[in-house]
């Protein structure tokens, strides 16, 4: 069986032009064509042009896509073996950082005082201190801030992964419900907004619904926590200010 290239481009997510690129580079000609002279696509063209794009999320240039895939030597399970791997290593390395950007964060907005080592370790490449102005600005004059500096000041290092994991947790949990279709104002999902308002006050500062409810604002209003619950789940920002609320409003 073969196929067009307007249904390839349809089966891959990609252009038409694309295939016609990739055609005239020579990096994937179609094994056959029409009578009238149109590209047609069999099942081997699929399994490479699978590997292109495969190669191609993962950032290889073309030509060096070409050299790889037209290795005589090259078996295609290696192919695919070294692309599951180098995909599994990207998307570990993204969940550590949303992870570690996630919790560097939301300890900054609680306020922070470690020393510089363990800062680093917590936070891996994201550094706390670059946004200590904002902070100050934002929380410096708080008794919430004062309280979670008094509060925080004695935790260690581990102390500190666990709070990160244990907030982690909740946030996932958040976004297992969005990806079940579950609504934001459900008890399911109240419940888990609950859990985050009481973590928050056991752990930094006595956070009320009022308070929790301008968090939930800020996880939409400020791009940088927005991306961070996007990373967990798409979504995951504004559905977690609205479970907030939603709480929030059951309670008062």
């Amino acid at each position: 069986m073969s196929y067009s290239v307007g249904r390839v481009a349809g089966f891959a997510g990609v252009t038409v032009r694309t295939l016609h690129h990739y055609d005239e580079i020579g990096l994937l000609p179609p094994s056959e064509r029409s009578p009238a002279g149109h590209r047609r696509y069999g099942e081997a063209d699929l399994d490479r042009l699978q590997q292109i794009l495969f190669y191609r999320e993962l950032g290889f240039p073309l030509e060096e896509v070409a050299v790889l895939l037209d290795d005589p030597d090259a078996d295609p399970r290696e192919h695919l073996r070294r692309q599951h791997g180098l995909l599994t290593a990207r998307i570990e390395r993204l969940r550590l950082m949303a992870a570690a950007v996630e919790t560097a964060m939301e300890a900054r907005s609680m306020g922070i005082d470690l020393t510089p080592e363990e800062k680093f370790e917590v936070f891996g490449d994201f550094d706390p201190d670059a946004h200590e102005e904002e902070v100050q600005e934002r929380w410096g004059g708080t008794e919430a801030h004062r309280e979670s500096r008094r509060r925080t000041s004695a935790y260690t290092k581990d102390d500190w992964a666990r709070v990160g994991r244990e907030f982690t947790a909740i946030h996932r949990r958040m976004g297992d419900l969005l990806a079940q279709g579950v609504a934001a104002d459900s008890p399911a999902a109240m419940d888990v907004a609950e859990d985050h308002r009481r973590f928050i006050s056991d752990t930094s500062y006595a956070c009320g619904y009022e308070m929790h409810v301008a968090l939930g604002e800020m996880y939409v209003a400020d791009e940088r926590f927005t991306a961070t619950y996007e990373a967990i789940e798409p979504g995951l920002a504004g559905y977690l200010r609205d479970a907030m609320l939603a709480n929030a409003a059951r309670h008062v």
